[in-house]
């Protein structure tokens, strides 16, 4: 089977973009998978810390991995976002396919420095995991949001020589700039326009496949225009959440005396597993 690492690279060649996809729990697992073999595409399973914390850090690895053998499809997994290099070490020694460490709080010196570390102890595992840094400031949670979130503004936005000197100095396989996005999704209004030159100039500038985070809520024309422009990996989390929420909600309001998690939870999954669908299907092109 393939890697992770030939799979960003089948998709540059083909100028598409690979799926990744949050879950929580397991029926998310399961619908992610069922719409990524529809679809016949490598796609990548994401948790963040939290998600981790509450799934468990090794299962997770084990579901996925059992699943891969199972179906014989490229199934990966993702750390998503995680902020210390003890929890990089976690993911790697588990058996992680990617893992993003999340340092853009922190001072320019600061982030550089755990990077590298991250990225020392990925190589010296002798490991084929790929690590991912990023620059710029998107907002920190995927939820449903009434404003955008405050420091996310066009001056908090990467530029391509912040870029290339970050990928030169810490050596990541992958690189997430922000370029407009943001984590979580808008209410009452769409979320912003993507900025398409800044990512072919970043694109360009750093030669590394570039990841898009904060994927919801971003509108069909510039997930096509950001995928011509270099983007390889494209994140989408809060839009799952708010479909699971609200089928879930439906399901129970409709079947008050349904005790059975199976049965609730199973249109919830449904709901996921067609919106992944839709998703992917616009990440290679159709």
């Amino acid at each position: 089977m393939i890697s992770l690492r030939e799979a960003i690279e089948q998709a540059a060649r083909d100028n598409c973009a690979i799926g990744h996809f949050n879950i929580t729990t397991i029926d998310m697992v399961h619908a992610i998978v069922r719409a990524a073999r529809a679809v016949g595409d490598p796609v990548i399973i994401g948790v963040s810390e939290g998600e981790r914390d509450f799934f468990g850090v090794r299962q997770i690895v084990a579901v996925v991995e059992s699943l891969r053998q199972e179906t014989g499809h490229p199934i990966f997994l993702n750390a998503d976002h995680t902020y210390s290099v003890e929890r990089i070490k976690e993911v790697i020694d588990a058996g992680f396919d990617a893992v993003i460490y999340d340092g853009v709080k922190l001072s320019q010196d600061e982030n550089v420095a755990n990077m590298k570390a991250c990225v020392a102890y990925a190589r010296a595992s002798g490991k084929d995991i790929l690590l991912e840094g990023e620059l710029g400031y998107i907002g920190g949670s995927s939820k449903m949001l009434d404003e955008i979130p405050e420091g996310v503004t066009r001056e908090s936005m990467t530029n391509s020589r912040e870029a290339r000197a970050f990928v030169d100095a810490t050596g990541v396989d992958l690189f997430s700039p922000s370029v407009g996005t943001i984590h979580g999704m808008l209410m009452h209004a769409a979320n912003p326009r993507l900025d398409i030159e800044r990512i072919k100039e970043i694109a360009d500038t750093v030669g590394k496949p570039l990841v898009l985070h904060g994927g919801s809520g971003t509108s069909d024309e510039d997930f096509r225009a950001a995928i011509a422009a270099g983007i390889r990996i494209v994140h989408v989390s809060t839009e799952l959440r708010r479909v699971y929420r609200a089928e879930l909600d439906e399901t129970l309001h409709e079947n008050t005396e349904e005790v059975a998690p199976y049965k609730y939870l199973r249109p919830a999954g449904e709901a996921v597993e067609k919106v992944v669908e839709e998703r992917m299907r616009l990440f290679r092109g159709e």
